[in-house]
């Protein structure tokens, strides 16, 4: 088995073009997503009609859940922008993504944990907003009672693989198209890749076990950039151009 993860795209459809074209150019044709497909200032409409052409197995994140159960009046900034853009068609279609799923005999996909698609499974966040990887026990209490070889998740925008102690693996392909973002929750924080680039991960099963590639792909960020900047979101501004918010 061998097949691709992504992951946060966050309507930034320039990135997901240049991360499908780099799977394609490696022979993969299998992939998942794990949710947050929108919500930002960028191309949320473009790019569900790419993903609705494309038909991969998903699932939702805490965003895409946010876009179909909240009114719009309560939305974020973030999530409005994207609502905006969505035709019925759209919301209806993403109304029917589950919150988790198996993929093949031994994969599981969710966004956040296996029973929280906000709680970050491979992070965790101090008091002062510091973000740091999640203690090991952490990590293995959340997998409890999941018993695939292979659990895939999102949320943090961070690539990442952790191998339990019973030699499952963990992993987050990163995001897409979102590289730095901030958060109130627990207390404010900045999450930063440290790279413009867009992140998914290749899986494949081998007789060793599960081999994992995390992959950079270059693209003209600079324009998404431009394009937040514009639609008056400095802080998504900076977080394209740079991978980091100051």
């Amino acid at each position: 088995m061998r097949f691709a993860a992504i992951a946060d795209i966050h309507g930034n459809c320039l990135a997901l073009e240049a991360v499908l074209a780099d799977i394609e150019a490696r022979g993969i044709t299998d992939i998942v997503n794990l949710g947050d497909f929108f919500s930002g200032p960028l191309e949320a409409g473009r790019t569900t009609d790419l993903l609705m052409s494309r038909s991969f197995p998903s699932i939702r994140g805490n965003h895409d859940r946010w876009l179909v159960e909240t009114p719009p009046e309560e939305m974020g900034v973030s999530d409005i922008a994207a609502y905006r853009e969505l035709s019925p068609q759209h919301l209806n279609w993403l109304r029917q993504i589950p919150a988790t799923a198996t993929y093949g005999d031994d994969v599981f996909l969710c966004h956040g944990t296996p029973t929280s698609d906000t709680q970050y499974w491979l992070e965790a966040v101090d008091v002062a907003g510091h973000v740091a990887p999640a203690p090991l026990n952490d990590i293995e209490t959340a997998a409890v009672g999941h018993d695939y070889s292979l659990l895939l998740c999102a949320h943090t925008h961070l690539p990442r693989t952790v191998r339990l102690s019973d030699g499952r693996m963990v992993v987050n392909p990163g995001s897409v198209g979102c590289p730095a973002y901030t958060d109130d929750s627990p207390v404010e924080h900045v999450v930063a890749s440290g790279t413009p680039d867009a992140s998914y991960a290749v899986l494949e099963h081998t007789e060793a076990g599960w081999s994992v590639t995390h992959r950079l792909v270059p693209y003209d960020h600079m324009a998404m950039s431009r394009m937040a900047a514009e639609r008056g979101r400095p802080d998504w501004a900076e977080g394209l151009a740079t991978g980091r918010i100051s």
